[in-house]
């Protein structure tokens, strides 16, 4: 067992995430696409492979599909099979947890029936691209009448999000693009599971860029719980204690949690980066005050990364197609010196959002 402390994993998890520093590797080849990388708002995605890439932001390796709790992320397309199987649940507790929902009660008690039924009616409706409306008007007509409910606004019943999101990447969906011109689009994902195969490489994934860490952190990032994680807790992992706490981590990166060195970098990361997707926020924000800040009920601010923390956060406003104009909050005073550098990585959101010139305003 070795003991660290907060600032050490810390340091690790951004070299393992890719933000220590910016190389040119393709998207599709930068190992945080194991994890995975969730499309917040429009456009997002771009962002964080930008932080760590100077490459075009363009790969047609990658795909988006609804992964770890139904969320729209960025996967290679090679890795959606062996992913659709390690996400499958792991009985009707884990899938009844995933999909609890107050508007459908009674759907949670259908546990993996409720899934394979959604990913079935998925596979008979998105057999080519359509908008997002049409395919959850056919699948919702198709499951079981526990797992959908009343809309008042437009009369008619619907499939539950949970359910539908969940059940995605095992019917076979990809999506197209989202908003008010949502598109989905079918997808080889191979054949609906039978049970889940990999849950062990998907924990050691989570903990290879997010640990150490342990089964309630795991838990609440596959929106199941901390039973079902633990039941299924990988043996061969190293135990470590950060600040006395006890947490795990891949045997193979040991080394380098004992080696890694703070970085003196800036990055501007956008809301839901991978490096926020980590469950344990007091270590990543020690101060609680300022959780509030960084994760809202709605609305998701991007983050400022400043020499190895989470310095303040920052939004937006395209200004037409010639300029992003980004206002930055941080959490404390910055030097002047600081300051340009978090102004020199307001280029690189300019080139993410696809326009020439950004400005920066500090509050």
């Amino acid at each position: 067992m070795i003991t660290v402390d907060r600032a050490q994993v810390m340091a690790y998890r951004l070299a393992a995430l890719g933000l220590t520093d910016r190389g040119d590797a393709r998207p599709a080849d930068l190992p945080v696409l194991d994890l995975g990388v969730q499309e917040y708002t429009p456009g997002s995605t771009h962002v964080a492979l930008a932080a760590r890439t100077a490459a075009d932001l363009e790969d047609d390796r990658l795909v988006t599909v609804w992964a770890a709790r139904g969320a729209p992320h960025l996967h290679r397309r090679d890795d959606v099979a062996a992913l659709t199987a390690r996400l499958w649940p792991v009985g009707d507790a884990d899938a009844s947890a995933r999909i609890k929902s107050g508007a459908i009660p009674d759907g949670g008690r259908l546990g993996v029936a409720a899934l394979r039924a959604t990913a079935e009616a998925f596979r008979e409706v998105v057999r080519e691209p359509m908008p997002r409306g049409e395919a959850s008007t056919g699948v919702s007509a198709r499951v079981p009448r526990e797992l959908t409910f009343e809309c008042k606004t437009c009369r008619a019943r619907h499939v539950s999000g949970n359910v539908w999101q969940q059940a995605g990447l095992a019917g076979g969906v990809q999506v197209l693009s989202r908003g008010r011109d949502a598109m989905l689009g079918p997808l080889a994902t191979g054949p609906i599971p039978e049970a889940n195969h990999g849950i062990g490489e998907l924990i050691t994934t989570y903990l290879r860029f997010l640990g150490p860490a342990g089964p309630a952190e795991v838990a609440k990032y596959l929106q199941s719980t901390t039973a079902e994680i633990r039941a299924v807790w990988p043996a061969e992992l190293a135990e470590v204690r950060i600040d006395g706490r006890k947490a795990w981590l891949p045997a193979a990166s040991v080394t380098a949690l004992e080696s890694a060195a703070t970085p003196k970098e800036a990055r501007l990361l956008p809301a839901m980066d991978p490096l926020l997707q980590g469950r344990d926020r007091d270590l990543l924000v020690p101060d609680q005050e300022r959780h509030k800040e960084v994760w809202r009920v709605l609305g998701n601010p991007g983050v400022v990364l400043l020499d190895g923390e989470i310095a303040g956060v920052w939004r937006p406003r395209m200004a037409g197609k010639k300029r992003v104009d980004l206002t930055v909050t941080t959490f404390g005073p910055l030097t002047a010196a600081r300051r340009e550098r978090v102004e020199g990585e307001a280029v690189t959101v300019a080139r993410a959002r696809g326009v020439p010139e950004a400005t920066t305003v500090f509050e």
